[in-house]
């Protein structure tokens, strides 16, 4: 059996598989590299779509896991090429999952390593946290910047997030490109999901 494979796309979160098996949700603004992230844990390139413009998902769409849990990948929040209108049902779709999946285990935030922290990031975080709902933050696109450079850039983002909270979520640093915190990752995701089990 493949390390994930896909299950369904769901226009609304009653559309979701009907389970009590642990869920982890990947969201983070559009082109942030979700469904590259899926691609390297589960090993397949051609799992979940990529492309280059921004919004490309626009569904829920599942997979499963071989240990047995899910995964949720949600369209992508902040810019995207899409009308207003589109927006906004982005939004109530990414919102309603997160406040009525009951088997929701972890929000997995993805967050450009690259960039100084954009608002739409800290505010998903806040909104996550007032409403305590597990989440952890997956920095990607590691290999576009120098060690050093990283370094300086996460630390900017740390600092700004302790504005907000007194201890942050697990962290974890990732490349689809050189596959860098990968197994980290899928490890940390076996291990909550057996906790819950």
């Amino acid at each position: 059996m493949p390390l994930m494979e896909f299950i369904c796309s769901s226009a609304k979160p009653s559309q979701c598989p009907e389970t009590q098996e642990p869920e982890f949700a990947f969201l983070g603004r559009s082109n942030v590299g979700k469904s590259s992230l899926l691609n390297m844990l589960a090993g397949n390139k051609k799992l979940a779509k990529t492309s280059g413009t921004p919004g490309k998902t626009q569904l829920i769409n599942h997979f499963k896991a071989a240990e047995g849990f899910y995964i949720a990948d949600l369209p992508g929040y902040g810019y995207a090429k899409v009308s207003k209108v589109q927006r906004a049902d982005f939004k109530k779709l990414i919102y309603g999952y997160l406040e009525e999946r009951s088997n929701l285990s972890c929000a997995m935030v993805l967050i450009d390593s690259r960039l100084p922290l954009q608002n739409a990031d800290r505010d998903m975080l806040a909104w996550l946290g007032k409403r305590g709902i597990p989440c952890a933050i997956v920095y990607t696109k590691a290999d576009k910047n120098t060690k050093a450079a990283l370094d300086k850039q996460l630390a900017q983002i740390r600092n700004s997030l302790l504005q907000d909270w007194t201890q942050l979520p697990p962290e974890f640093v990732s490349s689809s490109v050189d596959r860098r915190g990968g197994e980290e990752l899928w490890a940390w995701m076996i291990q909550v999901s057996k906790s819950l089990a």
